[in-house]
């Protein structure tokens, strides 16, 4: 894969062959994949998208890992719902991104990325060392097969999130970096955040969005380009600090609009990397 290959983040629902064709008529050159629902990320349609992507040719950069009843509606609910940090559903949602491990091995997606939740900033909080102990046991998991597990920004500080690994010590633990949930979760400078966790970035999301208007609110997400992470300069840290994987496109909306969007964006990813000489 080329440096910086640009592809789009994409389900695993609907018609998965149309798109992935048409990504590549597009000329994307990889993506990455939403796991599939719980009740099918071990079945036959498991098997079903491998070979769908097999026989597209377009690369897997790395897999989502999702979970069944999350709610991003505002910052309480993510709190109560998203990722590894609610205790009641936390050991069924280790053992499920453990199938999404499997699921990416199938793909031949060397990565796993998710949002695990509000890291609390006291690290003596029961649920603090609980999600320590969750992330070693999947980052172990993961290890014998050379994939690593990437912590999706946004909802922590780097600062935080460079302790947080620090803690958990797997060489297999990285991050995926999406710069517009700094902003939408109003936790921080994404460039600047980049300088904090730059050795541990694997993966990028290119997504846009604007910070909250109120406390308890999340931002809103934008069209790449028209929100406030400010692409050109994204990319010129990125060149900074030596990162050369890929470029996925996020874009969190449904139906036509979004690959409509995808292209839009892809277009100007490239020109600004022409412009900048990057």
């Amino acid at each position: 894969m080329a440096s910086m290959a640009i592809g789009a983040l994409i389900s695993t629902r609907d018609d998965l062959a149309g798109r992935l064709q048409r990504l590549k008529d597009a000329g994307f050159q990889c993506v990455q994949l939403v796991s599939p629902p719980e009740a099918e990320v071990a079945g036959p349609r498991s098997q079903e998208i491998a070979e769908m992507v097999k026989a597209s040719g377009l690369p897997v950069t790395s897999v989502a890992a999702v979970y069944e009843g999350e709610s991003y509606a505002d910052v309480a609910a993510v709190r109560a719902t998203v990722g590894l940090l609610p205790p009641e559903t936390r050991a069924a949602r280790v053992e499920h991104t453990k199938r999404c491990g499997d699921f990416a091995h199938a793909v031949g997606a060397p990565n796993l990325t998710s949002h695990i939740g509000y890291i609390p900033e006291d690290c003596d909080h029961p649920d603090y060392g609980a999600l320590v102990k969750a992330l070693q046991e999947i980052c172990d998991y993961l290890a014998p097969r050379g994939q690593s597990f990437c912590l999706e920004t946004g909802q922590e500080s780097a600062e935080l999130l460079r302790g947080f690994i620090g803690e958990v010590g797997r060489d297999n633990l990285k991050v995926n970096f999406d710069p517009a949930n700094m902003i939408m979760y109003g936790t921080g400078d994404p460039i600047a955040a980049l300088d904090v966790l730059a050795p541990w970035v694997a993966g990028v999301h290119c997504k846009d969005g604007v910070w909250p208007k109120a406390a308890g609110q999340l931002g809103e997400e934008r069209k790449l380009g028209e929100g406030d992470v400010g692409i050109e300069r994204f990319l010129v840290k990125l060149k900074e600090i030596g990162y050369q994987g890929p470029l996925i496109i996020e874009r969190e909306i449904p139906g036509e609009q979004q690959m409509v969007d995808f292209l839009a964006a892809k277009k100007l990813l490239e020109e600004t990397i022409g412009k900048l000489g990057l």
